[in-house]
């Protein structure tokens, strides 16, 4: 039990650690693409910048290799590798380490780190950022706020959980949760410029060299009727492309089951006196953090 109890706790140890050094790469990412000198490789490691980013790569680097190490070492396991053929559906590490091409060669061990490096940074630090801004846009919009809640009752019944078919049905939800993702996108530095200007059939325009963002919270931009005729690239909070977001519709999952779980339980306001000032990194962050008030209801 001693052992157990030991193994988890210095499992925890690690995974904190992990957090910790993401989090310093995400900035140490961003003050090198802003510095030109950094751009290049060689003066970049001689720097004490770019000593510090490849110590935290060894550091985060070591950890997948552990995740990854422990889990090959499970699967030797007969009984537990018939286990996992007997899944409807696979974790997505063994999935990497069961696959096999027409030859039967799997994926080097440097293909599956690369792969899990990117899910498990963008598991936890970009859908954090996503469920943080979403809370926060409809602290500050207590109508829509409201009117989500109402849908996600309806949904849920007398329900206090979700089930999967419920995320299909909670259309306006998904409509406040995409326009957050608009005006908050964890990953703000994708953008879109407009080449010319352009005039909408009610009048407003947009003038040439405007980027795709407005500060206006308007979920109707996603109604149905609206994004039916709308090009696939015009929302861009995943990227667009053949290189877009490999995980965009698992963390839509994720981000409606926070928010809806949430809107159920909690009306959530905003502090008036710590509004977030956006600090737009690698990954959208608060110079002040989040402050928001949750009144339980009843």
């Amino acid at each position: 039990m001693n052992k157990e109890k030991e193994k988890k706790r210095n499992n925890l140890e690690s995974e904190n650690e992990y957090i910790q050094q993401i989090s310093i790469l995400t900035c140490l990412m961003q003050e090198r693409i802003q510095k030109f000198l950094y751009h290049n490789d060689l003066i970049y490691h001689l720097t004490p910048h770019g000593r510090r980013f490849f110590k935290a790569c060894e550091i985060a680097h070591r950890h997948t290799e552990k995740v990854i190490k422990e889990r090959k070492a499970l699967l030797k396991d007969e009984r537990e590798l018939e286990k996992i053929q007997k899944k409807r559906y696979l974790d997505f590490l063994d999935v990497l380490l069961c696959a096999k091409d027409e030859n039967g060669v799997g994926l080097s061990d440097e293909d599956i780190c690369c792969e899990v490096d990117t899910f498990l940074f963008e598991g936890h630090d970009t859908t954090t950022s996503g469920i943080s801004w979403i809370l926060y846009a409809m602290a500050q919009n207590p109508d829509h706020q409201e009117r989500c809640r109402e849908e996600i009752k309806d949904i849920a019944g007398k329900r206090k959980t979700l089930e999967w078919n419920d995320l299909g049905k909670m259309t306006y939800t998904t409509m406040c949760i995409k326009e957050s993702l608009r005006v908050y996108p964890p990953v703000p530095q994708v953008y879109r410029e407009l080449n010319k200007p352009v005039k909408f059939f009610d009048g407003k325009t947009l003038r040439e060299g405007q980027l795709h963002y407005s500060t206006i919270f308007d979920p109707e931009r996603f109604s149905p009727e609206n994004t039916s005729h709308r090009h696939p690239y015009a929302f861009l909070a995943f990227a667009a492309g053949p290189r877009n977001c490999i995980g965009q519709q698992f963390a839509l999952m994720e981000l409606k089951l926070a928010v809806a779980l949430t809107l159920l339980r909690f009306q959530v306001s905003p502090d008036p006196a710590n509004l977030p000032l956006e600090k737009p990194q690698l990954v959208m962050r608060s110079w002040n953090g989040m402050h928001l008030y949750f009144k339980e209801l009843e």
